[in-house]
């Protein structure tokens, strides 16, 4: 019993941090950077890199808690080997998201934070990639619907 409580404790983190991940992603491509739009472009580029620091200060804990949840849930029902195809694809999905946040957070957001007056491509470029992680996410949540139903 103990064993079954800990393991959905487990997947209850990996869902939590997947809502956070794929949730926030949507969140701050879709809402944040359209209402922004209503702003003056000092403002406006001011509070989109407020939300873009908030969001990825958050992200630097989710992502690694996101993917060692997962590989815990792998080993759990016996490996990698053992497991079927959509998880091998929501992990390796999962890995192109991380592999987006990280580069996005060392690229563009980083030249963000570093300019006097962020330029609104780079707010373009930041939107982009952040939609490109919602985008995967979305796309794991439906190979997860297919997974439940095999």
């Amino acid at each position: 019993m103990t064993g079954s409580i800990v393991w959905s404790l487990v997947l209850a983190i990996h869902l939590l941090c997947m809502t956070y991940w794929i949730g926030g992603s949507i969140y701050s491509a879709l809402v944040v950077r359209s209402t922004v739009g209503l702003l003056d472009p000092g403002p406006r580029a001011s509070v989109l890199l407020q939300n873009y620091t908030r969001f990825f200060k958050g992200l630097w804990q989710v992502v690694p808690f996101s993917l060692i949840s997962g590989w815990a849930l792998v080993i759990h029902e016996g490996g990698f080997g053992a497991v079927n195809w959509t998880i091998n694809a929501m992990q390796l999905i999962g890995i192109a998201m991380a592999i987006v946040f990280i580069t996005t957070a060392r690229g563009p957001f980083l030249r963000a934070r570093r300019a006097l007056r962020p330029q609104p491509a780079i707010f373009d470029s930041l939107r982009n990639r952040t939609a490109l992680m919602g985008g995967l996410g979305l796309l794991n949540i439906l190979i997860a619907a297919m997974a439940h139903g095999m």
